[in-house]
């Protein structure tokens, strides 16, 4: 049996250097790495005022606000979403989600059908200065330091 406490997270800080309130806090606490088949996770924080950045997953997404409130934009539609609210992010539409509450947003995004998962971002994060974020990457560099 896989478990993860999403209270007790090792978070990985990302920014934009071109888009100042491009910020978040993350991690992926399951992945194909972590030995899923058929489904990976993204946790995310937002601080007030902070998002995301517009950008492309390769597979369907569901974002689950576990607290704070949000406004999710899915292609050309936005809507506000608070805690307990789920919000349908198909696959390679653009996306973002900013927190329009006064606490700390989490987020937990679930990718069905697929345990390796490449993002595309608008914007460069640093570190890293890269547009793609490819989970498969990620876990092929942590395990080569290890």
């Amino acid at each position: 049996m896989v478990t993860v406490n999403l209270n007790e997270l090792e978070l990985n800080e990302f920014r934009s250097k071109d888009q100042p309130g491009q910020h978040c806090l993350t991690t992926f606490p399951m992945l194909g790495a972590h030995g899923t088949a058929q489904t990976a996770t993204v946790y995310i924080e937002l601080e007030p005022g902070d998002n995301l950045g517009r950008h492309t997953d390769s597979a369907e997404e569901l974002l689950l606000v576990l607290e704070g409130e949000v406004e999710a934009f899915v292609g050309e539609e936005s809507q506000k979403a608070s805690q307990g609210s789920l919000v349908l992010v198909p696959e390679m539409v653009p996306h973002d989600i900013k927190n329009v509450g006064q606490k700390n947003a989490k987020i937990l995004g679930i990718f069905g059908g697929a345990n390796h998962i490449v993002a595309t971002f608008d914007n460069k994060w640093t570190p890293g200065e890269t547009r793609v974020i490819d989970t498969k990457m990620i876990f092929e560099s942590v395990a080569q330091e290890s």
